[in-house]
């Protein structure tokens, strides 16, 4: 904006004074033409001719040139004689016509002014100096150049000190925005001295406020609620149990169907309940680790012994035969747990675990013989009550939807991460991927272990 107001303001200035200055030059050139008609009239030789245009009264530097009715020209100095006239000049001229033109004589602009003298058959030629006008717009256009760069840099930067006073806070709101998002439901915004910022800070830290309210009243109620359907639960299960034991007893199938059913569904029931209080714990924070030293080999032995599918076939790192390493023990067992679960569940049963050992972690990969996980459904899948596309290939309904949750949850309170990905023997299947940062060169000794959670990065 700065630029084309300087380049509007100096294209008017130039054309205002340069008419100006033409305009002058015109006027000044016809009142010496006038004067110059008696001498050629008479008998005048050419001393006298440049004499009497050396005697002409100018405003500025001027060189006259003169043409008698013979033809013969009278100059006022040997730079400005007829050679220096344009033809199409001096053809306008000689017809009569008056003319003005602008022309460059040894490197200095000059106006040329060619004036008919009929009464005497002549012509009058004057040149006049443009440098000083030259000069002038020279000077004029750096002051409105270096007036440009001044001013298009201060409105850069008050630009700048206002986007950046206006931005900021919407920077800070997008940040706060985001750890909300990510869990941190007691994160606000400082104090904002702006009276119109303030409004929209109020306003933010107040929609934090009812939304960490929200969110804790709705963890409490179902916290409670699975408390207190714990007791219940107890009694029913135990009842159903009862009921089972004398399942042979009954006189049809469709009872026998009956109470099948129903103890499929206690014990789903009763997963569901214990699966909700444990997220209930880590979204109230109440979720901590009970470190001990564990040998990462015997606790995958024992989690797939304990599971319902014990043959599923182990490898373990020969790096990891003697290695102790600081964990929860029952975290990990929860997590190989709930992966071989969900691979009997979902992915038509386990057919691998391999136990390695990273520069910087211990990995553990539970292997699958299923249809795989689809790539835009592998981080939904570890979300609360999502099972993907692949619910509909599920072998049996005791599922809950809150396994891989729990992995997630437990993997990520060890610092670790979770993931799936597609078996690296190319066979169909998938393979859950947890990976638990570990400090080995302090854990290779037992005895240099600490207590503490400096184990995990």
């Amino acid at each position: 904006m700065s630029a084309l107001l300087a380049a509007t303001t100096w294209g008017l200035t130039r054309e205002s004074i340069v008419n100006q200055r033409e305009g002058v030059a015109t006027t000044q050139a016809f009142r010496h033409a006038t004067l110059m008609t008696p001498q050629l009239a008479s008998e005048t030789d050419d001393e006298q001719l440049r004499a009497t245009m050396a005697s002409l009264e100018s405003e500025s530097a001027t060189r006259a040139l003169v043409r008698d009715d013979q033809g013969s020209w009278t100059n006022q100095t040997t730079a400005f004689d007829e050679r220096a006239v344009p033809r199409e000049m001096l053809e306008m001229v000689e017809a009569g016509q008056p003319a003005r033109m602008r022309v460059n004589i040894d490197g200095e602009p000059q106006l040329l002014i060619g004036v008919p003298l009929p009464s005497v058959g002549g012509l009058y030629f004057e040149f006049v100096s443009l440098a000083d006008t030259q000069d002038a717009l020279e000077s004029l256009s750096a002051s409105l150049f270096g007036s440009a760069v001044v001013t298009a840099m201060a409105g850069a930067a008050v630009g700048w000190w206002a986007s950046r006073r206006t931005l900021k806070p919407l920077a800070q709101v997008s940040v706060a925005a985001e750890a909300i998002a990510g869990g941190r439901l007691d994160t606000r915004l400082g104090a904002a001295h702006d009276p119109d910022l303030g409004v929209l800070v109020t306003s933010f830290n107040h929609m934090a406020e009812v939304l960490e309210g929200r969110i804790d009243r709705d963890g409490r109620f179902a916290s409670d609620v699975s408390h207190e359907l714990r007791s219940p639960l107890m009694t029913l299960s135990a009842s159903i149990e009862v009921l089972a034991s004398r399942r042979e007893e009954m006189p049809d199938a469709s009872a026998r169907a009956a109470v099948d059913l129903m103890v499929a569904d206690v014990a789903r029931f009763k997963q569901l309940v214990e699966d909700l209080l444990e997220i209930s714990r880590f979204d109230a924070g109440a979720a901590r680790l009970d470190l001990s030293d564990i040998r990462p080999g015997e606790l995958v032995h024992q989690s797939v012994a304990w599971s319902q599918s014990p043959d599923v076939p182990i490898e373990i790192d020969p790096e990891l035969a003697d290695v102790v390493v600081r964990a929860d023990k029952r975290r990990l067992v929860r997590v190989v747990a709930n992966l071989l679960d969900n691979a009997r569940k979902y992915g038509g049963g386990p057919t691998r675990i391999e136990l390695t050992r990273l520069p910087a972690a211990l990995q553990i990969a539970v292997e699958d013989a299923g249809p795989g996980v689809p790539v835009e459904e592998r981080e939904l899948i570890f979300d609360r009550f999502s099972r993907g596309a692949g619910s509909g290939r599920r072998t049996g309904s005791e599922g809950v939807g809150l396994g891989l949750s729990l992995v997630a949850e437990h993997v990520a309170l060890h610092k670790g991460r979770v993931w799936v990905e597609d078996r690296r023997d190319e066979e169909p299947g998938a393979r859950f991927v947890v990976e638990i940062p570990v400090v080995w060169a302090a854990l290779d000794d037992p005895d240099d272990a600490d207590d503490g959670d400096e184990e995990f990065a």
